[in-house]
C-alpha cells in the first residue's frame, strides 16, 4: 500500500535540515539567534546535513537554552531527541512546541510515543482527539488501540472498521482488528478475519503476521495448518522461537499468543509497518526513522522495528547507531542472523574488516546450517585475500543448499568461482563460472568475468568475445564490461575495432586507472603513440589499483609498449619495436 508522510518532508533529512536552513537561509535577513550562538547554529546545521544526530544534539540544546522561543531550533531539537531515542528528555519541549504550533508533526509523534510508552491510553486519546497529528494511519489506528487500552472494546472495533474496506489501508486495519481480537481472547474471530473470503489474506502477511496466525491456529488445535503455514513462509529456516513453535505444533500443543501483549504493542505494529513502507518508498524515508524509533520505544522487543531502524541508520552512515540497533535483536529472533550480518556490515563500513570477519566467523559457529552466513563470510574472507578460506566457506554454503535438494544460485557459484580464480585454480573457477551460467545464462556479470578471464588467459578467444558481447548488450553503460569487449578485440588483434569501445569505456569511467591504461595500449597498437603516453600518465595519476602493475606502467611510459613486450619475452605489436 502506498503510504506517504502527511508532513511531506520527502527526501529532506528528517526535517531537521529544513528547520535549520531557516536559521541560515540569509543571516542578514533573519538574525533570529542571539549574539554568540552563530557558531553553534552553523555546527548544528552542518551536523544535520551530515545526518549526525549525536553531533547535532549539544549544539541544538545550546541554541534552545539561548532562545527558547525559536521554533525551528525547538523542532530540530525534538526531531533529534526522538531519532536518538531520548523520549523523556524531549517531552517538555514537545509540549511547548505543540502549544505554540498546533498540529506540529515532530511534537505530535514524540508526545504520542511518550503516552503509549507509559501505557497512558487516556493521554494518547486526548492527544489524538486534540491537535496532535502524525500520520493518518497512525492517528486513526492509534485511536482504536487507545480505546482498547481503556477497556472500550466496542469503540475500538468501530475505529478499526472505520477505514475503507478496499485498498492497503483497509487490509492493514483489518489485520490490526484481528490482532485486537486475539488480544481479547477471540482466536476464532481473529483467524476468520485473516482467512475469510473478505479477510486480510494469508498471502499478504509479513513475518510477524505469519507467526501471529500460526499461534492462533495452534490455539484452535489446527496444528497441521499451523505447521503448513510456517513451512510455506519460512521453509527450512531455523531459529529458537520458530523451532519451539514447530515442536509444539508437532506434539499437538498450543502456545500463548504473544506477538502483541497489550494495545500499546498494537500501535508499535502500526508504526513499524509505516516505517517500513515509507523507507522502501523513498519519498517518505525522512519520517521513517521517527516511526521506527517510535515502535522500539513502545515495544523494545520488536525485532522488525529494530531491523528497520538499523537499516535507516546505515543509509545515513550512522554506523555506531546502526550497530547498536542491530544488537537489540535477540538470539531467539528470526532476525538474529540478519542482525548479526548487519553488525558485520557496520564494522566493515567503519573500516574494521577484521572485525567484520570475526563477527561472521562467530555467526557461522553459532549457526552452522545458515547458507547466507557462510556465503557472506566467504565474501569478507575474499576481500582479505584469504581465498582458500573463502572457498571453504562458499563450499559449505553450496553443500548446505545441495543437501536441501536445491541447486546453488548463480551468485554463490560466481563468488566461489572468483575465489578459485584468485587462488590460481582455473579449472575449478571455470567450472563454477559455467555452472553459474547454467543457472542464469545471460547474467552480464558472469559473462563479463568469464569472458575477460579467458581473454587474459588467451584461451577460447572467440567464445570469450561472444560472451562479452552478450554482457555489453545487457549492460551497455557499464565501463568495465565495455572495457572487456575492447580488450577482447585487442587480444584478437582487431585494434581498429577496439578503439571506439575502449574510448567509450573511459568515457563511462574517466578516472579508472585500468581503463585508462588499456586505452593507452589500444592507442599504441593503432600508432597513436602520443595519445598512448598521455593515457598511461593519466592511469599512473589515478593509480594504484588492484590488478594494475604500476611498475610496468612506468616502464611503458619510459620505453613504450613494444620494448616492454620484448623485455617480457613477448612479440611486439609493431615490427622493429
Amino acid at each position: 500500500m502506498p503510504l506517504k508522510s502527511s508532513r511531506g518532508v520527502g527526501d529532506v533529512f528528517l526535517g531537521a535540515v529544513v528547520a535549520l536552513s531557516l536559521l541560515t537561509g540569509g543571516a542578514a535577513a533573519q538574525p533570529i539567534t542571539p549574539h554568540g550562538t552563530a557558531g553553534a547554529m552553523l555546527a548544528a546545521r552542518d551536523a544535520g546535513l551530515r545526518g549526525d544526530f549525536p553531533g547535532a544534539l549539544p549544539y541544538l540544546e545550546r541554541l534552545h537554552r539561548a532562545d527558547p522561543a525559536n521554533m525551528p531550533v525547538l523542532e530540530s531539537l525534538i526531531i533529534t531527541q526522538l531519532a536518538l531515542g531520548n523520549i523523556p528528555a524531549a517531552v517538555a519541549p514537545a509540549r511547548d512546541l505543540l502549544g505554540r504550533m498546533p498540529n506540529n508533526h515532530a511534537a505530535s509523534v514524540l508526545l504520542l510515543t511518550d503516552a503509549f510508552m507509559r501505557r497512558d491510553y487516556a493521554a494518547a486519546q486526548a492527544l489524538l482527539e486534540g491537535s496532535a497529528r502524525s500520520h493518518p494511519l497512525l492517528d486513526g489506528l492509534g485511536l482504536a488501540w487507545a480505546a482498547l487500552g481503556q477497556g472500550r472494546v466496542n469503540d475500538a472495533f468501530e475505529s478499526f472498521q472505520s477505514f475503507p474496506a478496499d485498498g492497503g489501508l483497509g487490509a492493514f486495519a483489518q489485520y490490526c482488528r484481528a490482532l485486537a481480537l486475539a488480544l481479547v481472547g477471540d482466536a476464532e474471530g481473529a483467524v476468520d478475519l485473516i482467512e475469510g473470503p473478505d479477510g486480510v489474506g494469508v498471502e499478504t502477511l509479513n513475518r510477524r503476521g505469519v507467526i501471529a496466525t500460526a499461534q492462533l491456529l495452534g490455539q484452535l488445535e489446527r496444528y497441521d495448518d499451523a505447521l503448513a503455514l510456517l513451512g510455506d513462509a519460512f521453509g527450512p529456516l531455523s531459529a529458537p522461537s520458530l523451532d519451539r513453535m514447530r515442536s509444539a505444533f508437532a506434539e499437538g500443543r498450543s502456545l500463548p499468543f504473544d506477538v502483541i501483549t497489550d494495545p500499546a504493542d498494537g500501535l508499535a505494529e502500526v508504526a513499524t509497518v509505516l516505517a517500513g513502507a515509507l523507507a522502501s518508498g523513498g519519498e517518505g524515508a525522512a519520517d521513517a526513522l521517527l516511526y521506527a524509533r517510535m515502535a522500539v520505544a513502545i515495544n523494545p522487543a520488536h525485532g522488525e522495528a529494530w531491523l528497520t531502524l538499523a537499516q535507516l541508520f546505515e543509509d545515513r552512515e550512522l554506523h555506531d547507531q546502526a550497530y547498536q540497533a542491530y544488537g537489540q535483536i535477540t538470539e531467539s529472533s528470526l532476525l538474529h542472523v540478519p542482525a548479526q550480518i548487519g553488525q558485520a556490515q557496520t564494522l566493515d563500513s567503519r573500516g574494521d574488516l577484521p572485525g567484520a570477519v570475526a563477527r561472521m566467523q562467530a555467526l557461522v559457529g553459532d549457526n552452522p546450517d545458515s547458507v547466507i552466513a557462510h556465503q557472506i563470510l566467504g565474501d569478507y574472507l575474499r576481500r582479505t585475500d584469504d581465498h582458500v578460506a573463502a572457498i571453504a566457506a562458499y563450499s559449505t554454503a553450496v553443500a548446505l543448499v545441495e543437501a536441501g535438494g536445491q541447486s546453488p544460485e548463480w551468485r554463490l557459484l560466481f563468488a566461489r568461482a572468483v575465489a578459485f580464480e584468485r587462488s590460481g585454480d582455473w579449472p575449478a573457477a571455470e567450472a563454477d563460472f559455467r555452472a553459474a551460467l547454467d543457472q542464469e545464462p545471460n547474467q552480464p556479470t558472469v559473462l563479463n568475468y568469464l569472458g575477460y578471464s579467458l581473454v587474459e588467459r588467451r584461451e577460447k578467444l572467440e567464445e570469450a568475445l561472444e560472451m562479452i558481447e552478450r554482457a555489453v548488450a545487457a549492460e551497455p553503460t557499464s565501463g568495465y564490461i565495455v572495457d572487456s569487449l575492447a580488450w577482447a578485440l585487442f587480444r584478437l588483434g582487431r585494434y581498429d575495432e577496439a578503439v571506439p569501445h575502449m574510448e567509450r569505456a573511459v568515457e563511462l569511467m574517466p578516472e579508472d586507472p585500468i581503463l585508462n591504461d588499456h586505452l593507452g595500449d589500444v592507442y599504441w597498437a593503432v600508432g597513436r603513440q602520443r595519445e598512448a603516453y598521455f593515457q598511461w600518465r593519466r592511469a599512473l595519476s589515478f593509480g594504484p589499483a588492484d590488478d594494475l602493475d604500476m611498475d610496468r606502467l612506468r616502464r611503458k611510459i619510459e620505453l613504450g609498449l613494444d620494448r616492454v613486450l620484448i623485455e617480457e619475452g613477448a612479440q611486439p605489436l609493431h615490427s622493429g619495436g
